[in-house]
């Protein structure tokens, strides 16, 4: 048994060094290209509507601010200035959304975003992100790569196409510091010794993003008062959580496995489905001893597991958020037809550690 362990431990090292080192070089050479053309635009939106700052910046050769969707899909998150005179508002009627209503009290006038509070006093996500993309197509028009990007039409998103391989969405987003979701309250769980008090405190107080984009639970009823509310992301917080041990192989690992084998059609999966389910294995396995190197094979073998289940559940809870399903609208016959691949992927790092040569 611990010889095998070892044999699918060496197989996996093998298939990091060469598949996923690979992966994240053509990764970094793709986002050198994408950025400065994205920052372009943004450079020529600023110019129009100074309250839209690029918050793209390059350190030390790598881009801050550009998530990395799929190898030929990314986001920039466009942080907002002055979100202070708005409360934040979560009571959970939106799953995975919240609003930003004016404090009472404080006048429409002491804001930088005047013009896009609602009647009732929300700060719309909506008429922010329409007047962003009226920006965008414009810069687009007058930018010096006008030749190579265009926008993606019919979509309420700012999402650019660049030499029509790589699609990057532009989302505006305010960051919310020091305060913690209600609907997250949950988290941590009591009976569970992961992540720890000191590490809980440290995500806490690295807060979360609320984001101006279409949100899974609304798909559908995109209504009034709802298409003003916000969505909101926990990216940083969940990077702290994956700091240590062999976590963040074991993800590379799961993203390189889902960009060669399990895009499908229907796009059931994406690289977050793989983020969350390792964050769901940390809790169950939270000493730090179970994610040492040698049991990198264990916990790779774990989550392909709980992915099937999800899968053929048709459910996938998002981490933070129990109550939102990260499958929500995804058609079933996708769900069913991703299933039975990774189950086909799993049997066969499984039963011939190996095959990982040929995967």
């Amino acid at each position: 048994m611990i010889a095998t362990q070892a044999k699918l431990v060496y197989q996996l090292n093998k298939y990091y060094n060469e598949r996923c080192q690979a992966r994240k070089a053509a990764i970094a050479k793709t986002i050198r290209e994408v950025c400065k053309v994205v920052s372009d635009v943004l450079k020529e939106v600023e110019v129009q509507e100074p309250r839209f700052i690029s918050s793209l910046s390059e350190i030390d050769a790598r881009y801050e601010g550009m998530a990395v969707i799929s190898p030929n899909e990314f986001e920039v998150v466009l942080y907002l200035n002055q979100m202070g005179v708005f409360n934040f508002v979560d009571d959970g009627s939106l799953p995975g959304c919240a609003v930003l209503k004016l404090s009472d009290g404080r006048k429409r006038s002491m804001s930088l975003w005047v013009e896009f509070i609602t009647a009732s006093g929300y700060l719309s996500a909506r008429k922010i992100r329409s007047r962003f993309q009226t920006l965008v197509a414009q810069a687009v028009d007058k930018c010096s790569y006008r030749d190579v990007v265009k926008m993606v039409a019919d979509t309420s998103e700012v999402r650019l196409r660049i030499r029509e391989r790589y699609v990057v969405q532009i989302t505006p987003a305010f960051k919310c510091t020091g305060i913690w979701p209600r609907s997250a309250a949950q988290w941590p769980l009591p009976h569970i010794p992961w992540p720890g008090p000191n590490r809980v405190a440290e995500v806490k107080a690295e807060g979360f993003n609320l984001l101006s984009k279409e949100c899974y639970s609304l798909t559908g009823k995109q209504s009034s008062a709802e298409s003003d509310a916000w969505v909101l992301e926990f990216s940083e917080a969940e990077n702290r959580l994956l700091m240590g041990g062999c976590r963040k192989k074991c993800l590379s690992v799961l993203k390189t496995l889902r960009d060669r084998h399990l895009e499908l059609p229907g796009q059931p999966l994406h690289n977050y489905h793989m983020k969350s389910l390792l964050l769901y294995e940390c809790e169950k396995h939270p000493r730090e001893t179970d994610w040492d190197e040698s049991c990198l094979g264990d916990r790779l073998n774990g989550i392909l597991l709980q992915l099937i289940s999800c899968l053929q559940c048709r459910r996938c809870p998002h981490y933070f958020l129990p109550n939102l399903d990260l499958f929500q609208g995804k058609p079933h016959s996708a769900l069913e037809a991703a299933a039975k691949q990774t189950w086909r992927l799993a049997r066969e790092i499984l039963t011939n550690a190996k095959s990982l040569d040929k995967l």
